[in-house]
């Protein structure tokens, strides 16, 4: 008998004995004990990567006064490197990579007396919870008498994961001190106490996310504020806010949302005027592949039994076979007109003055598209409707301060255009432009508001290790009142300027900043004359 055969017969007894023979009825099978070894398949996973490590930069100083437009968010531009993780089994063990220099530490000094500190803290953290603190500080001193401003803050925020969501707490302080110094120095003589102006603010914030991780057909994001601002000679601001988005998925593509808000917000200036709203705002919302929008109603009763209706109905479509998405709607806004952000656009303004809340409403149509994979552009024509629109209007007298003066009812037509191109990560350019028309209002000019903006940015990446950026504004058209009671239209101005920065080593980078490159002795408010050229810079050290 050959091997082959006596093999043969081997295995077929042994598969035999191990299915079992067929037992008599009502009788178990008993097998023998066996070892058996289960192999699991391998399934890779990828483990989320690390969070960007930023490389965070200033945007260019302004060189006249700190001044936030509510109604018009600044394009934001954040540069940073990303590092991807390798697939790996899961069974290697857990990856306890770590991004490096969490914290840094940022000091400059330039021209005009300038003194720079920014710095940040983001090592303080654990499996649930994240920590930041950030404090900074710019002052800058000019070659005109009283020409001197600066600015302190302290920011610090912490977030808590929950099983329910995510609970996030902020506190944040400031203190901006401004000096009037847009006198005729030739009449008048202000010691810089006289002339001093200093805000303080305080604030404290409470919000709660839940998770929302796509089993969820319900989601809120409630959010409470308290917050407290103050000037000299006894003038404060005190408000509670309150924000409480819901929303609900009624199908994939169709969800209904509600919210509810308001403030409780008293100014004192010998007198305490109170500036309270409450509002609700209910409608639908829609998103697929092609189109998106929403139809949302709001309504406010405001100070003085006056209330606002708020129609917010926008609409985006994707033309088939094209990267181009057509957009069109109606969107109406509240303002309350408080003491804090009225002096955020012109720190200049009396301490004293008639507290009017204002809606604003825009009817607008325009269009998204691309060309290739790098260029990019958008036009937007807009129909403005203005109530209570808070302008600036500088007194008759030394003209050091301005008046708050309301445009009980002014139209504008708008045209809006931007383009960018990007080639890749090595740079990057774009432009925008705004202009506007006023119509004829209330108030015999639109004191204070430019009609053109023009704006473009420049980043350069291609060199390892140097971060470039650059900037143009170009903005004209502001009116304004001369001592006589004439009105003027201020000179048109451009503003340039750079930043660049380099990785001398991974812990320690130098920085350079400029503005006004081209020493423009511009006035945005008639005046303050700007600072001119100002160039600081110094080192960021990472720990």
């Amino acid at each position: 008998m050959s091997a082959k055969y006596l093999f043969l017969v081997l295995m077929s007894s042994l598969v035999y004995q191990a299915t079992g023979q067929v037992s008599p009825a009502g009788k178990d099978t008993v097998m023998k004990g066996a070892t058996i070894e289960v192999i699991q398949a391998y399934k890779p996973q990828v483990k989320q990567a690390p969070k960007p490590e930023w490389v965070p930069q200033l945007p260019p100083p302004d060189t006249t006064h700190k001044t936030e437009s509510y109604d018009d968010v600044p394009q934001q531009s954040l540069y940073y490197t990303y590092t991807s993780l390798p697939l790996h089994p899961l069974a290697l063990g857990k990856d306890d990579i770590q991004l490096p220099y969490r914290n840094y530490i940022k000091l400059g000094a330039g021209n005009l007396s300038t003194i720079y500190l920014d710095a940040g803290i983001g090592g303080i953290h654990g499996t649930d919870f994240e920590t930041a603190v950030h404090v900074h500080h710019m002052s800058q001193k000019g070659d005109i008498v009283n020409q001197q401003s600066s600015q302190d803050g302290l920011e610090a925020e912490g977030l808590l994961h929950a099983a329910a969501g995510d609970w996030h707490a902020a506190i944040l302080g400031e203190q901006n001190k401004y000096f009037y110094y847009g006198y005729n120095h030739d009449l008048y003589n202000y010691s810089a106490d006289s002339v001093k102006q200093v805000y303080t603010l305080f604030r404290a914030m409470l919000d709660f996310q839940n998770k929302g991780n796509g089993n969820t057909a319900f989601t809120w994001h409630p959010a409470i504020s308290a917050s407290g601002y103050g000037a000299f000679n006894n003038t404060s601001e005190t408000s509670f806010n309150f924000d409480l988005p819901f929303a609900y998925k009624l199908q994939p593509n169709l969800q209904a949302e509600l919210s509810l808000s308001g403030a409780v917000t008293d100014f004192k200036k010998d007198s305490v005027t109170s500036n309270n709203f409450a509002g609700i705002k209910a409608g639908f919302g829609y998103e697929n592949a092609a189109f998106t929008g929403h139809a949302l109603l709001g309504f406010v009763a405001g100070k003085n039994a006056k209330n606002y209706l708020l129609p917010d109905i926008t609409a985006s479509y994707l033309l088939p076979g094209t990267t181009c998405r057509l957009i069109a709607g109606v969107q109406y806004t509240f303002r309350q007109n408080t003491y804090e952000q009225l002096t955020a656009i012109n720190p200049y303004m009396f301490n004293v003055y008639p507290v009017l809340q204002s809606a604003t409403g825009e009817y607008f149509a325009g269009f998204a598209a691309s060309s290739g994979d790098h260029f990019s552009y958008t036009a937007r024509l807009s129909y403005w409707d203005y109530k209570n629109l808070p302008t600036f209007l500088n007194n008759s007298g030394d003209q050091k301060q301005f008046f708050v003066a309301y445009d009980t009812s002014l139209t504008a037509v708008s045209l809006q255009l931007g383009a960018r191109y990007r080639q890749a990560s090595t740079w990057s350019a774009g432009i925008t432009g705004d202009f506007y028309h006023y119509g004829k209002g209330s108030l015999p000019s639109v004191w204070g508001m430019p009609t053109t903006k023009v704006r473009g940015d420049l980043t350069l990446t291609s060199v390892p290790k140097l971060t470039i950026t650059a900037y143009l504004l170009l903005q004209g058209g502001i009116k304004a009142q001369d001592s006589y009671g004439h009105t003027s239209t201020l000179n048109t101005f451009a503003d340039i300027g750079g930043y660049g920065e380099y990785l001398v080593i991974p812990r320690l980078s130098v920085f350079l900043q400029v503005s006004n490159l081209l020493n423009n002795r511009y006035q945005q408010w008639l005046g303050y004359q700007s600072y001119g050229l100002n160039l600081f810079g110094g080192l960021r050290l990472k720990f």
